[in-house]
């Protein structure tokens, strides 16, 4: 049998980290176009997102806000997820470096309230949700593809990034659509190196060394080490 592995296995991997970097970045970023938007006198509140990660359905919330009239923050949802990778074995080693290309799944919720004017005019819900989610991923896909983020902010881990597709999606809960909900969903492909624990050696330390000396003049040592 091969020696075991001596070390505690605590690090996150890199396709974790991914995910919540990017994430990290459309908060902070969402945060900072609202700033910039007060300054430009435009409603900042056309540039706030909610950010989740790894939830299979953040806008539940949407239809169960207590207010018969809709959710009081109607702000896009994103949820940041981690769906999948592929590992080259031509551009890995066999010992502790995985090559990898993980896919990241963006969901851009967008929920709309139908109003209607004084004039009988009506404006429907559902495609005001629609008209929230594209907006929503028009601002992820410009940040995530900025050139401030190339590497998404990780330059020790990350190779690239370059976005997949994207596709409306209209959520259902038990195969019934949801009203007034419709989502974007953005896939973003990251290469990136994944790795494993290595072989520890041990120190060792002299105990003691000798030179000496060839009957043809050449020199040789001896020594004895311990663990």
């Amino acid at each position: 049998m091969t020696a075991l592995i001596e070390e505690l296995i605590d690090a996150t991997d890199t396709s974790a980290l991914i995910r919540d970097q990017i994430g990290a970045i459309l908060l902070v970023e969402s945060a900072r176009q609202q700033e910039l938007a007060a300054i430009a006198n435009v409603d900042p509140a056309r540039y706030k997102l909610r950010v989740f990660t790894e939830r299979s359905n953040p806008w539940a919330e949407f239809q169960d806000a207590p207010d018969p009239h809709g959710p009081t923050d109607t702000s896009p949802i994103i949820n940041v997820a981690l769906s999948g990778g592929d590992y080259d074995r031509g551009k890995s080693n066999f010992i502790d470096r995985q090559f990898t290309s993980g896919a990241y799944q963006i969901d851009c919720y967008g929920y709309g309230v139908s109003t209607g004017d004084a004039d009988g005019g009506h404006d429907p819900g559902d495609a005001r949700a629609a008209f929230e989610a594209q907006r929503a991923y028009t601002l992820v896909r410009k940040i995530l593809m900025s050139g401030h983020y190339a590497k998404l902010g990780l330059e020790d881990s990350v190779g690239d990034r370059w976005p997949s597709d994207f596709k409306v999606l209209l959520p259902a809960i038990d195969g019934r659509q949801m009203q007034n909900v419709v989502a974007v969903q953005f896939k973003l492909q990251v290469t990136f190196n994944e790795f494993s624990p290595q072989w520890q050696g041990q120190p060792l330390e002299l105990v003691s060394s000798d030179v000496h000396r060839h009957d043809s003049g050449e020199l040789y040592l001896t020594a004895d080490y311990a663990v």
